[in-house]
């Protein structure tokens, strides 16, 4: 007997692990990742290259009638693409990194991305990250993860990403940064940053990555043996 494939939905604060740990779940189950934050960065990418108010919900939602998003493999990550160019870097750099939570507060950018991301999901089999996908995005999912982790842990494990992109931001700056996020995502109207009732919350601070896909490798496994 085949196993079900399942929806699993991991949600935290920023640099807490969300999308290494998410696509290390994915190709250890063959499942499709979907990077939900890609979505929230290119969207704030085109915004800011075409001079649209990241804080006018209308005028996104003009811009996101012609735009395209497409994930593709890569190697060693996957490729994210915004009306065919690819922009995987561009969005990872600081001024969208410092913006996209204004755009994602947008009612209108979260009605057409969650949409986009439910279809991606329809089928199952897919490990989906980001703020709301518990909550909003997809409130049926059978496995809900909540990753949490200090300020200075998430500050030290973003500054050595950063770095590896070739981006030197100060420490400090990291942590004022890290905070003001956590702040705009969790109070915002719209969807805000919040743990699902349903969901695990698992701190990593003090785990490694390896560690923290092993504990939510052994909740699906079990949650699909509930199935079988």
């Amino acid at each position: 007997m085949s196993k079900k494939e399942l929806q699993v939905a991991i949600d935290g604060p920023a640099s807490a692990g969300k999308s290494t740990v998410a696509k290390k779940i994915a190709h250890r189950f063959k499942y499709v990742y979907c990077d939900t934050g890609a979505m929230y960065r290119t969207v704030t990418l085109k915004a800011m290259q075409q001079h649209v108010a990241l804080d006018d919900a209308a005028a996104l939602a003009e811009m996101l009638k012609t735009t395209q998003i497409e994930f593709k493999p890569g190697n060693p990550e996957q490729l994210v693409f915004l009306d065919g160019q690819e922009v995987t870097m561009a969005i990872r750099q600081p001024d969208v990194t410092n913006n996209v939570s204004t755009v994602a507060a947008q009612g209108t950018v979260r009605e057409d991305l969650t949409e986009r991301q439910r279809q991606i999901a329809e089928a199952g089999g897919i490990v989906m990250d980001g703020r709301d996908i518990g909550t909003s995005v997809l409130p049926k999912a059978e496995v809900k993860i909540f990753l949490v982790a200090s300020v200075e842990e998430r500050a030290q494990r973003r500054f050595k990403d950063n770095a590896e992109k070739g981006i030197h931001t100060p420490m400090d700056v990291l942590r004022d940064e890290i905070q003001t996020r956590d702040h705009k995502d969790s109070t915002r109207a719209i969807s805000p940053l919040t743990q699902a009732e349903d969901a695990i919350r698992l701190d990593t601070t003090s785990l490694s990555i390896d560690e923290v896909v092993d504990k939510i490798s052994d909740i699906i496994v079990k949650k699909q043996k509930e199935f079988a």
